[in-house]
């Protein structure tokens, strides 16, 4: 069952620790993990050993596994943006056919997802790790994502500040079609 699974490896480093001993090596991984169909996670691992890291790193992937909710099983429900550290990244739901344009480390998160039509925007820092638990943080957020509102009577983020109501042109324009009065 684990290999329908998508794993990648987002980020891989080697750690030195200064000990009394002497330089302690280390490697570092953080992967991704996601079936393409809604489910993803990403996990960390770190070991003297690269192959053990990257075992614990997947298993920590597998564990931390959770359900995104899309839009017609390609998109985000709206657009969505959040802040990390000096990151700032903004998700916007496209038509069909637009495709994933983004971020290449959020590319990855996305397609692992099961996203299609995405753009998104990082302003501030490009930082890797930021901005995929950045992504993760939005993504993941479940039935309340940041700003809009806390399921329970808190306020969301106005979308449509300062329109005011419709003429009835502008109805007949935004729905193509011409309008019957119904008052006789």
């Amino acid at each position: 069952m684990m290999e329908k699974f998508y794993t990648s490896v987002l980020l891989s480093r080697r750690v030195v620790h200064q000990t009394g001993k002497g330089k302690v090596r280390s490697h570092w991984y953080l992967v991704l993990t996601g079936n393409g169909n809604g489910l993803v996670g990403y996990g960390q691992g770190k070991h003297a050993k690269p192959r053990i890291a990257l075992q614990q790193a997947r298993a920590a992937a597998i564990k931390n596994m959770d359900y995104v909710e899309r839009f017609e099983e390609r998109t985000v429900w709206t657009e969505m943006s959040a802040k990390l550290g000096a990151t700032k990244l903004v998700l916007r739901p496209r038509p069909v056919g637009f495709g994933l344009r983004c971020n290449p480390s959020l590319h990855q998160v996305l397609r692992a997802a099961g996203f299609k039509d995405i753009s998104a925007k990082v302003w501030g820092s490009r930082n890797k790790m930021n901005v995929i638990k950045c992504a993760f943080m939005l993504l993941q957020a479940g039935h309340a994502p940041p700003g809009m509102g806390d399921g329970i009577g808190g306020k969301g983020a106005k979308l449509s500040r300062g329109v005011g109501m419709m003429g009835k042109m502008q109805m007949e324009r935004a729905r193509g079609r011409k309008l019957i009065s119904l008052r006789k």
